[in-house]
């Protein structure tokens, strides 16, 4: 579950997807109900065994809680404190899996991807928002609610930069000054349409690599995936290795953070199919003992 879209699929990894279906998001109703009627449609043919769901957050991960699975406080317009997994569970009939969007890619990616041979790492995603998840000692990071990567506060220049950011909580967090949808509020147009010398993509690479720096100094991941459609910029992944080099300064040492990031920094072996994929594993993690 995305901002803007929906992609629901059946099936039990990369190379077993058996039925597959993008829906526009027009709001929590009927975007859930269309989300229900593909699964029940499809019962009779493949009998689902559990569900996953992997949404953007922030979102009620507590199983004792009165909203769990609930979307709570996000900004997105209409979903905030909306019943996410119970109509899937009363209308399926099946146990549901839910965590955020970024914590399911990133089980996704250490299941089938470039997290495959490693315990640590963190998965980030720079898209219409910035999210992050991790996984720690081989399991989803969670705590008092959720990583929200997206939302740490950076160092900003107001005089270079007096963009004052686009999050309506915090204004020029991570998320605020470097998300798509901060781009487009910066420059006036979508970051797709901005060509590759505009000024748009030296301060984009500048404040994931802070945001970055950040996360390899709290968790210390053995490799950072970064994805999301605003990645897709040419070179703009080979700016933000450059950049965290500069930030880090040479302070954390390890043969990993040496030459110019390349192993270190990577785009996601599954790419754009990691959300979707990780649905499908944390619907793997919540099925019932056979």
């Amino acid at each position: 579950m995305g901002g803007t879209k929906l992609v629901c699929a059946i099936g039990t990894g990369p190379h077993d997807v058996r039925a597959e279906t993008r829906l526009a998001n027009t709001g929590p109703a009927e975007t859930i109900q269309r989300a229900v009627t593909f699964f029940t449609e499809h019962t009779r043919r493949w009998p689902l065994a559990a569900l996953g769901l992997a949404t953007f957050g922030p979102v009620d991960l507590h199983a004792h809680s009165p909203t769990f699975g609930f979307i709570t406080t996000t900004p997105k317009e209409g979903w905030a404190r909306v019943d996410l997994a119970g109509p899937f569970r009363r209308a399926l009939g099946v146990p549901v899996g839910v965590d955020t969007d970024v914590n399911g890619a990133a089980l996704a990616e250490h299941r089938w991807g470039a997290g495959r041979d490693l315990d640590t790492f963190v998965y980030l995603t720079v898209g219409t928002g910035i999210g992050g998840g991790a996984l720690v000692n081989g399991r989803l990071l969670h705590g008092l609610v959720h990583p929200e990567m997206g939302h740490m506060r950076l160092p900003r220049d107001a005089r270079a930069d007096p963009f004052p950011g686009a999050c309506p909580y915090h204004g020029d967090c991570l998320e605020g000054l470097a998300s798509g949808r901060a781009i487009h509020a910066r420059w006036g147009a979508p970051a797709e349409s901005l060509p590759d010398d505009h000024p748009a993509w030296a301060l984009e690479a500048r404040y994931l690599a802070l945001g970055l720096a950040s996360i390899v100094a709290v968790l210390s991941p053995r490799r950072v995936i970064v994805g999301g459609g605003v990645m897709a910029r040419a070179r703009l992944l080979e700016r933000v290795r450059h950049e965290v080099r500069n930030v880090l300064a040479g302070y954390v040492q390890s043969p990993e953070l040496g030459g110019n990031l390349d192993g270190y920094i990577v785009s996601p072996a599954l790419g754009d199919r990691a959300g979707v994929l990780g649905a499908l594993a944390l619907g793997q993690a919540a099925r019932a003992p056979c």
